[in-house]
């Protein structure tokens, strides 16, 4: 009986055995599955991971954020250039800090433009990949007409902005040579006499002589030495602020580009340094109701005899008159629109010889016009102003520009929420400038206290 009961016992307990075998083979497969499981997640997020990795670091700045005919600008180049853009704005504004004493309101009321631009970081990687599209245009055009810019090129130019000539002195401008007066094409309209006696004028003294006048010391040549300080100082400030070299230099070998190709076009389009300039009467009126008196006192009499009139009218500051005569002598038609309006320039371009104008109505603002009544008196072809043949070169460059970009530029929109935002504005240069404080005079405060 005894037997029977360890046999049965033993038996159990093999059973028993057998199904924590079996228990524990299973436990150990599904361990084995959980493991293999999470060995493939880990595997797969390492392999994301590292996707993300060489995507960021090493694809995505060789992207193009535009392409121009063919050659690309990409993410790097352009991000790297809007830091640079970024960094000299930083600098240019805490010279100016520097220079001024601390004084921020004058730097906020002068340099208030660099300041939005550094605030305004979708706007500024805007206008800085337009510029980088234009130069990109301006290499392509340049490289097409045999015009290339090397690295020394670059190094003397560099050089040339810090005033260093090789050690020497830039070379001077040539003397303007003398030119006689062009003779008028037409016989100059007679001025009208005023007969009306006026006050003689009060003699003025003669000044009496003051010290000679000292000569300015002759300019010192920028050493080597000094300049490479200079641009070593510059150059890292820049490093600093997450600009680099290499961007730098790219930047003046654009500009470089830029001028050279200015140059080549102005030749190949055959832009003139000449341009028809007028010389005529101008009557100007605040108010339509005055100026369109004028026209009926012309249209009853002679212009020359309106104009005069309003000429001779002493200055009187309680007077409620608008009107002012003037005579404009020899201005060409971009610089007569910008000095005094398109309408007026538009009107004395299209005039015949002392012929008076048509009121000419010249919009200030929604509400506000300035009216004008115009005579010609003299009309040639005269050479332009230095100032006026560079800014029609520009403009020249400007719309060959233009022009090539409307037939090779695709934008590819990757550079949409990836501009730099470093270096960013110092917060000093935000706030309100510190109030002058209000001088007390001492007596007043004596006066006060008793």
């Amino acid at each position: 009986m005894a037997k029977k009961r360890r046999e049965k016992e033993n038996l159990d307990s093999q059973r028993q055995s057998r199904r924590e075998i079996l228990r524990q083979r299973k436990l150990n497969e599904q361990k084995k599955q959980v493991r293999i499981g999470v060995a493939i997640v880990g595997g797969l997020l390492a392999i994301v991971f590292l996707v993300a990795i060489v995507n960021e670091f090493f694809v995505a700045p060789n992207r193009p954020v535009a392409v121009v005919q063919g050659e690309n600008i990409t993410l790097q180049e352009w991000q790297n250039r809007v830091r640079l853009e970024r960094a000299q704005r930083v600098v240019l504004l805490e010279n100016q800090l520097e220079a001024f004493g601390g004084d921020v309101g004058i730097i906020q009321q002068f340099s208030g433009q660099i300041m939005v631009d550094l605030q305004d970081a979708d706007g500024l990687g805007q206008n800085v990949l337009n510029t980088m599209i234009d130069e990109l245009v301006i290499r392509q055009a340049a490289a097409a007409r045999g015009i290339m810019v090397t690295d020394e090129d670059v190094s003397r130019e560099i050089g040339e902005l810090y005033g260093y000539f090789g050690g020497g002195l830039p070379t001077p401008e040539p003397e303007p040579t003398e030119t006689m007066m062009p003779t008028p094409s037409i016989t100059p309209i007679p001025t009208q006499v005023i007969t009306d006696v006026l006050p003689t004028t009060i003699p003025i003294p003669s000044p009496t002589a003051g010290p000679t006048f000292t000569p300015q010391p002759t300019a010192t040549p920028v050493s080597e030495e000094s300049f490479n300080e200079q641009y070593s100082e510059i150059l890292t400030r820049l490093v600093d602020l997450g600009a680099d070299e290499v961007t730098y230099r790219e930047s003046v070998r654009s500009q470089i580009y830029r001028e050279l190709l200015q140059e080549a076009l102005v030749e190949e389009t055959g832009l003139s340094s000449e341009a028809e300039h007028v010389s005529f009467y101008l009557l100007s009126y605040g108010s339509e109701e005055e100026a369109n008196e004028a026209v009926a006192m012309i249209e009853a009499d002679t212009f020359l005899n309106v104009w005069n009139e309003v000429r001779s009218v002493p200055f009187d500051p309680e007077s409620t008159s608008t009107g002012s005569a003037t005579e404009v002598v020899w201005r060409s038609r971009t610089a007569l629109a910008n000095s005094v309006s398109p309408q007026v320039a538009d009107a004395v371009f299209a005039l015949p010889l002392s012929t008076p104008s048509d009121l000419i109505v010249s919009p200030i603002d929604e509400e506000t016009s300035q009216y004008f009544i115009a005579m010609v008196s003299g009309r040639e072809i005269r050479p332009l102003s230095a100032n006026e043949i560079q800014n029609a070169e520009q403009e020249n460059l400007a719309s060959f520009v233009s022009l090539q970009q409307v037939e090779q530029v695709e934008l590819t929109g990757y550079d949409r929420g990836r501009v730099p935002t470093q270096p960013v504005l110092d917060p000093l240069f935000t706030q309100p400038p510190t109030p002058t404080p209000e001088l007390v005079d001492p007596a007043s405060a004596i006066d006060d206290g008793s």
